[in-house]
């Protein structure tokens, strides 16, 4: 097996290479070619993070609560094991990794000698790619994203080098002593020796052997288009193709101007930290966007090292960072005493693997919190009024939900009234396996011109709920419809805008065709038995608004207008677009705003840029009481019928730090649809057996020692946001 390691240093090429290795990763494997994912999703940070010098805490290694020796050490080994495995498992003949840090960072032979040794019971056949670009335009850029990352010296320093008899080790002279808490860095302060590519070629060389390092040019043209393949295929000797591949476009440049107002304020906020000052890097980077001005990007005209011609440029405005700093002071102030505050005693509850992910949380920009958005949640609104009935057009079925089932008697009229009241016209549900009576529920709904059921006992592949979406497209209410939602019984649309309807959504997007509706996850908040009221009025407890981590946390589901543009329909989005249909598609977020570039093909949980809950959230009550949650765990899920549903599922999803009582306006006319529903006595009838049913199986399951440990050791379980978080990523269930 051949490994290529491509080390940048160009970030540029490396994200656009890396981007492309992600989307064509199961073509590749196909071809023999792995791109793991053991290294990290996108980027091999990992891989970077496992081989530096104990000493050498870059700001990711910081960020991710890597600094400490032991915990480094820990990573190599897990990232050691974990290439091992994704190698025995696919047998590939060509291994790539990349990334761009390595070649931008690493200066020490110690730490070749780590990444050798770490790569070389893998495979001797260690090749080496790097892309350069020439020195000037590469400098340029590389100094605007110092700046963002907190570099104060100015570029003069740098210039000032080029007359040095060797760039390489003047660059390294300039290295400050690390110190991460007064933000320095080497990768933020120091000149980047790497532009000697004759040296860096040398250094490469001289662990790898001579003749295995290739450079390749890096041509901004080439890599901002669908070229970028073949540079790919030459790059790393793939001779199959591999299709092409539209990457996002390339990050335009910041002004000169804009970089000149960061750089001083950068000088004083590093005088802040020397104070005792704890400013996080999201906040610092907030605050150097809030500087921003347009103008053109510095010229790397003026940066030929041979005769350089550069000079700070004007930041613009009668600019003074002393004055932007007083504005900002109170924030920074603010996280000071949040960094400061005594920390919680250490909660008996938590793994030991927890509790090193808790210390590496709370510093980092993954730690949730509520703070995004601007919608009050805790203070209950007035009542939202009945919406008018909706007239079809002839031979239209409307809004549609496609819902699947198994054993969900006691839910279904409350989700079926609320989501008519919320603007729906019809439902196409599926059932499988169905013992409580939900099969007769939904058979005398659809007796009623509620609904369309379809029994989906005989379903075949991996799952029921995909074989019931493969059948869905077919179904003339799918076909004939406006907009299409495929959501489960205990997910809720709650529309925040407005009179909480789509029509009122709607109106706030009128060119959208495809809305992310990100979950909001609800725990169960304190409720113990399964009790005959409204789920969307038992639980109102839920995780904060800003919470990445882990994953399951910002999933979402999609609702999207019917007009062809994909031919699949999967559990969270449609998927296969047209390519012709490539432009018709408006993909927004749950505040509105335009995320097509993020998920118009892939993707089924919202990002950090992609997140918004303003206008629109998903509910998503996974758990419900802990009675429920027994009878979940007992019949397993419907997506993935050979996983258990124990206790790493209550700590993904049973969150109840924060209140959000929005969803609690519906609540009269979700009242008035369910008692239009239960007025049908037989309907009635089935709903108070399907209850009954329920409440038997939970007392049968507390009877059960495993069911009763499981229950015990739920309830006993007391964590904060941050807490679970952590929890979480320790159990690493599906990650």
């Amino acid at each position: 097996m051949r490994i290529w390691l491509h080390i940048g240093p160009e970030p540029a090429a490396a994200a656009r290479l890396q981007q492309v290795l992600d989307d064509k990763r199961a073509n590749l494997l196909a071809k023999g070619i792995l791109f793991p994912r053991s290294a990290g999703a996108r980027n091999d940070t990992r891989l970077f993070m496992a081989v530096t010098d104990p000493a050498h805490v870059d700001p990711l290694r910081h960020a991710r609560g890597l600094a400490d020796p032991d915990r480094q050490t820990d990573l190599r080994a897990r990232l050691a094991a974990d290439l091992a495995a994704e190698i025995a498992q696919h047998q590939p003949h060509t291994l790539i990794l990349s990334a761009a840090q390595l070649g931008s960072s690493l200066h020490r032979a110690s730490e070749l000698d780590r990444l050798h040794a770490l790569l070389a019971p893998l495979s001797e056949d260690i090749r080496i790619l790097a892309h350069v670009d020439n020195p000037a335009r590469a400098l340029a850029r590389h100094y605007a994203a110092q700046i963002f990352e907190g570099r104060a010296a100015p570029l003069d320093r740098d210039l000032a080098l080029a007359s040095a008899p060797d760039w390489w080790q003047a660059c390294l002279a300039t290295m400050p002593a690390i110190a991460p808490d007064l933000g320095q860095f080497e990768e933020t302060q120091g000149a980047p020796f790497w532009l000697d590519h004759a040296a860096l070629t040398a250094f490469w060389e001289g662990r790898f052997g001579t003749g295995n390092v290739t450079l390749r040019p890096y041509d901004p043209a080439l890599f901002a288009s669908d070229t970028v393949t073949k540079e790919l295929r030459a790059a790393f000797e793939i001779a199959p193709s591999i299709g092409k591949a539209k990457p996002a476009a390339l990050p335009e440049q910041p002004s000169a101007a804009w970089v000149a107002r960061a750089r001083q304020l950068n000088l004083l906020l590093l005088r802040l930290l020397e104070q005792g000052r704890h400013i996080p890097r999201a906040l610092w980077r907030s605050l150097l966007a809030e500087l921003a001005v347009p103008g053109p990007p510095i010229d790397p005209a003026t940066l030929d090292l041979s005769a350089p011609t550069w000079a700070e440029a004007d930041p613009l405005n009668g600019y003074r960072a002393s004055q932007y700093l007083l504005a900002f002071l109170h924030r920074i102030d603010r996280a000071t005493k949040e960094a400061t505050r005594t920390p919680a005693p250490e909660n008996p509850a938590l793994p030991p693997q927890a509790a090193r992910q808790l210390a590496a949380l709370r510093r980092s920009p993954y730690a949730p919190h509520n703070r995004l958005g601007t919608l009050t949640e805790d203070t209950p609104a007035a009542p939202y009024t009945p919406a008018p009935p909706r007239d079809l057009p002839q031979g239209s079925s409307g809004r549609v939900i496609v819902g699947c089932m198994k054993n969900e008697a006691p839910y279904i009229l409350e989700w079926i009234a609320y989501h008519r009241a919320i603007g729906f016209d019809d439902f196409l549900i599926y059932s499988n396996g169905c013992e409580d009576g939900t099969s007769e529920i939904l058979d005398r709904l659809q007796q009623l011109g509620l609904l369309q059921h379809r029994n989906n006992d005989s379903w075949k592949g991996k799952s029921p709920q995909q074989h019931a979406l493969n059948k869905a497209l077919k179904e003339p209410v799918v076909r004939n419809a406006e907009w299409i939602a495929h959501i489960d019984v205990d997910e809720f649309i709650n529309v925040r805008c407005g009179n909480g309807t789509l029509d009122d959504f709607f109106a706030r997007v009128p060119e959208a065709t495809n809305v992310a509706m990100t979950w909001r996850l609800f725990g169960h908040n304190g409720v113990r038995g399964l009790a005959d009221a409204f789920v969307i009025d038992q639980f109102d407890t839920c995780a904060p608004r800003y919470c990445p981590k882990p994953h399951t946390v910002w999933g979402f589901k999609t609702l999207f207008r019917n007009i062809g543009a994909y031919s699949k329909l999967s559990c969270h989005r449609p998927n296969k677009l047209a390519k012709d249909q490539r432009d018709r598609v408006r993909w927004v977020n749950g505040s509105g705003q335009d995320i097509t570039a993020e998920t118009a093909e892939r993707g089924w949980r919202s990002s950090t840029k992609s997140i918004g809950y303003d206008l629109l959230q998903l509910n998503h009550y996974a758990v419900r009481s802990a009675d429920s949650f027994l009878i979940k765990r007992q019949r397993g899920r419907a997506l993935h019928v050979d996983r258990a549903v124990g206790l790493n599922y209550w700590i993904r999803m049973d969150w109840s730090g924060v209140r959000d009582l929005t969803i609690k306006r519906n609540l009269p006319r979700l009242r008035a649809e369910y008692d239009r529903l239960l007025a049908d006595a037989p309907l009635r009838a089935l709903h108070e057996q399907g209850l009954a049913w329920h409440r038997a199986r939970a007392r049968d399951l507390h009877q059960t020692p495993e069911f009763r440990a499981l229950y015990d050791q739920a309830l006993r379980i007391t964590l904060t946001e941050t807490e679970r978080v952590a929890y979480a990523l320790a159990l690493d269930m599906e990650s």
